[in-house]
């Protein structure tokens, strides 16, 4: 069989039927292609992990703990603190807060860049993905937890900024083992719909989660003496019994799987990283489809994470959003992502999950373009284009999940969703980049979106030259 990016032969790989769209919730364990059933609980359970560490991402990491507590007064020393917002020294040390709180992040994805791929190889091997995804959720909750001791003084910055780098780099690690666990509580045509419901509660995990802080702050905590930054600090224990809690359903009704082959090519921690480049290459010449998506998909994933990443940003200073109303586009933000993911699901399994995924960032480089053209209609604007934005994220997410465990080998799960992980971080600087540059070459935040519209084009451009397998339906 000859491969369809060139000449060389690929490895023969399980055609599985075309997908199909066959119902939500109640049919998502039913493949119409063969005997093979999953239990519905363990497709609910499987897909409630994502509603149980979505307010790490979307309470700790995007828009309340980070963004409104750690890069803020709070961490400034009193005198410059109580200078004007508008002052050039507090300018200059929020602006100091900020690139250190971006230098241990950068640490952070050099981390996941060395053991992702290496720990899902392990865990193919083992067949110990859940026992890993255990150990590594645990690990998330306890980062949590140890926000607590991030007090409001400058001395604190580093231990916060550390603690959040050290729980991005464990989300991530757990994250390689659970996507790795999608084809055991899928069949070839409820993927997609299975891959969407995760996305789609996690998205709205993060809704809830924001709610509570919402209201928490409009009763000022029930009179509770939140000095010393003691607020925020109780949102990051929350968040870590949210995290606990919610898991509990994976973890009793979803079976350990037994390991890929017989364990007699297990190595060693460090050997594991010559048979990765191996593993790279083999994986040009027999999986060469998965090779060249993982390419394409670190362009674009980049581009989705830089919308959520910068929204917040854009928000409040180029529409001037207050503290309070980011946060309420935010849950606006979860909720119509959610919706839309869990539809977008659907047309996955009926369409293709790279027309899912084509069209999405068609209309993300469009809404982007729109929201530059019209920023100076007023908030409208944003409040529209940013929700429209909204709406793709989370559906060329979940499509992007799908159409990787469908050209996938058998057994190489967990170290190709480890690759999925670590090509991502690898171009994780491209958005940021391009930001900054637009940015600084015009004068004004507004141009920073144009920045993330050309990573966007950029990857949509490059998935439309993937050729896939002939088994996998296209758009």
């Amino acid at each position: 069989m000859t491969d369809p990016n060139g000449d060389a032969a690929v490895s023969p790989v399980p055609a599985p039927p075309p997908t199909a769209n066959t119902g939500m919730i109640a049919s998502f364990a039913r493949d119409l292609g063969d005997d093979r059933t999953v239990p519905r609980k363990q497709v609910i359970s499987w897909a409630i992990w994502d509603w149980a560490t979505q307010p790490f991402n979307s309470v700790i990491l995007t828009f309340v703990f980070a963004s409104l507590y750690l890069i803020s007064d709070n961490f400034l020393p009193a005198d410059i603190a109580a200078l004007p917002d508008t002052d050039p020294v507090k300018e200059r040390a929020l602006a100091d807060l900020s690139s250190g709180y971006g230098l241990a992040t950068t640490f952070a994805g050099i981390l996941i860049l060395l053991l992702a791929p290496v720990l899902g190889q392990r865990a193919d091997a083992t067949g110990r993905k859940k026992r890993w995804l255990f150990v590594f959720t645990m690990l998330l909750a306890l980062v949590q937890f140890a926000l607590f001791f991030a007090f409001a003084n400058p001395s604190f910055f580093w231990y916060g900024a550390i603690v959040l780098a050290l729980g991005a780099v464990i989300s991530e690690i757990a994250g390689v083992n659970y996507n790795a666990m999608l084809v055991q509580v899928s069949t070839p045509r409820t993927i997609g719909k299975v891959s969407g419901l995760g996305w789609g509660l996690g998205y709205i995990g993060g809704i809830v989660a924001l709610a509570i802080v919402v209201v928490l702050n409009s009763v000022a905590w029930f009179g509770l003496d939140t000095s010393n930054g003691l607020a925020y600090r109780l949102i990051a224990v929350g968040a870590a019994v949210w995290t606990i809690v919610f898991s509990i359903p994976l973890f009793r009704n979803v079976p350990e799987v037994p390991p890929t082959g017989d364990g007699s090519h297990r190595v060693g921690f460090f050997r594991g990283y010559v048979v990765l480049v191996k593993d790279i290459a083999r994986l040009y010449r027999e999986a060469r489809p998965a090779f060249w998506f993982l390419l394409a998909s670190a362009i674009y994933r980049d581009g989705l994470a830089g919308v959520f990443a910068f929204g917040g940003v854009l928000a409040a200073v180029a529409f001037h959003f207050s503290d309070d109303q980011v946060i309420i586009f935010g849950i606006a933000a979860n909720i119509v992502a959610g919706i839309s993911t869990i539809i977008a699901g659907r047309f996955d399994d009926r369409f293709g999950a790279r027309a899912v995924i084509v069209f999405a960032l068609a209309g993300l480089v469009v809404m982007a373009v729109a929201v530059f053209a019209f920023h100076d209609v007023g908030t409208v604007v944003f409040w529209t284009g940013g929700l429209i934005l909204s709406a793709f994220v989370g559906p060329a997410q979940a499509a992007s999940r799908s159409l990787l465990a469908r050209v996938t080998p058998e057994g190489r799960q967990g170290e190709i969703f480890g690759l999925y992980a670590t090509t991502g971080r690898v171009a994780s600087f491209i958005s940021p980049a391009l930001w900054t540059a637009s940015i600084a070459i015009f004068g004004a935040t507004i141009f920073g979106v144009l920045g993330i519209a050309l990573v966007l084009l950029v990857g949509l451009v490059l998935l439309l030259f993937v050729r896939l397998p002939k088994h996998v339906r296209l758009s």
